[in-house]
């Protein structure tokens, strides 16, 4: 499979775009509860506020299962000291 670099420009639009309008609206979630520093919860909120209905959702779960697999990766490298 291929795709045109007209198409991974269209793509990459369209990433660029949804990652401010989610970054925004974790910003206004940080400063509606006085917090300065963007948490988890103020992205998965914005996530679910940004994407309509299933979508959301959907997205807060692979974000979620994303993260956990990170998580368990993460902790199972050995230390390089």
């Amino acid at each position: 499979m291929a795709i045109s670099s007209k198409a991974m420009s269209v793509i990459n639009s369209l990433i660029n775009d949804m990652f401010e309008r989610i970054a925004d609206e974790a910003t206004k979630l940080s400063k509606y509860n006085e917090r300065r520093t963007l948490s988890p919860r103020e992205i998965q909120g914005a996530v679910r506020l940004v994407l309509p209905g299933e979508l959301g959702k959907h997205a807060v779960a692979e974000g979620s299962k994303a993260v956990t697999n990170y998580a368990s990766y993460n902790g199972k490298r050995p230390k390089l000291n």
